[in-house]
């Protein structure tokens, strides 16, 4: 998977803009760009290629973007850009239609094909934007529906917008973990998540494929028990009550896994107990505090589930990372 991290400080304070441009030009949608900061403009941005759809985030102190009519005449790749404001402020504005201002946990689509333009200020120093862009066929909805999402705000703070954010935060973030081969789903997975938010927001979800209202219903699933892991009446009955599906539309949803919805839940548990065990700063956490914050109520049990899951006890797998990280320590001590 394609992954750059670029930053304009690698060059002289009077070239920073102009490579801005440079970058901007190979990752974005054609546009004219204008800062009040252009004589030392100190930006970055991670891109993430999936194929045909690319995550990014940037942070810049203050830039206005202009998509001419004469530019969408000239070139127009046929292509949605979704652009989550992390930080600052956004006033878009569609040639001949609607003004809009959005600010931090907000979401507003633009086309490639509709002239915009775009001011983006920050609070305080750098303002940030987490931005995906792909082409206007990968979504599933149509144009003429889509149309009316234009340069309208979404919140990104609850519910499937939330959703939709968290999934792009832990896939930039994560991005060095995936491989090539997980790129094609990744990007599925992305685009449905995002028909699904427009569905919702434009009631249109009946437009949408079984396929992606199944992808996106897993994905929004996945999320709610990752905010839930410690909630030790997280069951599939109650996640399945939550999301207004039975048990058994649940099951059908994960049928293609490995295992269970329980197992998968308490294979979740496992893991962030295990990552809290080996943790240095918790160290004083007694075993069943660590097991109990994520939702395993009996010690007994825990100690099966966990010596199962990783060949030792609790307490033998914190003393063993215990061991290696007092190991580190001494090997990089200044001493």
């Amino acid at each position: 998977m394609l992954v750059r991290d670029l930053s304009t400080e690698v060059v002289a304070a009077k070239e920073r803009f102009a490579l801005w441009e440079e970058f901007s030009r190979e990752s974005y949608l054609p546009y004219l760009l204008r800062s009040e900061h252009q004589d030392d403009f100190r930006a970055a941005m991670r891109v993430v290629g999936l194929g045909g759809v690319q995550v990014s985030v940037s942070s810049f102190p203050h830039m206005e973007v202009v998509r001419t009519p004469k530019l969408v005449r000239r070139c127009d790749p046929e292509m949605y850009q979704v652009d989550c404001v992390l930080s600052g402020e956004a006033a878009l504005t569609l040639v001949g239609g609607r003004e809009t201002t959005c600010r931090a946990g907000d979401i507003v689509l633009v086309d490639s094909g509709r002239p915009f333009r775009g001011q983006f200020r920050a609070a305080r120093g750098k303002g940030s934007h987490l931005i995906v862009q792909f082409p206007r066929t990968l979504l599933p909805l149509p144009r003429s529906t889509v149309q009316r999402a234009l340069a309208v705000p979404i919140s990104a703070r609850h519910g499937m917008g939330a959703t939709f954010y968290r999934w792009l935060s832990d896939l930039s973030a994560r991005a060095e973990e995936f491989t090539v081969a997980e790129a094609p789903t990744l990007a599925s997975v992305t685009v449905d998540l995002l028909a699904s938010l427009l569905g919702h927001c434009l009631d249109a979800e009946k437009k949408l494929t079984p396929e992606s209202r199944r992808q996106a219903l897993r994905v929004r699933i996945c999320d709610f028990v990752e905010q839930h892991l410690g909630d030790p009446d997280l069951t599939p009955g109650a996640i399945a009550a939550a999301h207004g599906i039975s048990v058994s539309h649940l099951h059908a949803v994960f049928a293609d896994q490995d295992c269970t919805v329980a197992a998968w839940i308490r294979n979740r548990r496992l893991e962030r107990c295990r990552r809290d065990l080996a943790d240095p700063l918790l160290r004083a956490r007694p075993v069943q505090a660590v097991a109990a914050r994520w939702g395993f109520t009996g010690p007994a049990h825990f100690s099966r589930a966990f010596r199962a899951a990783y060949g030792m006890s609790p307490r033998e797998y914190r003393q063993a990372t215990a061991t290696g990280y007092a190991a580190y320590e001494s090997s990089t001590s200044l001493d």
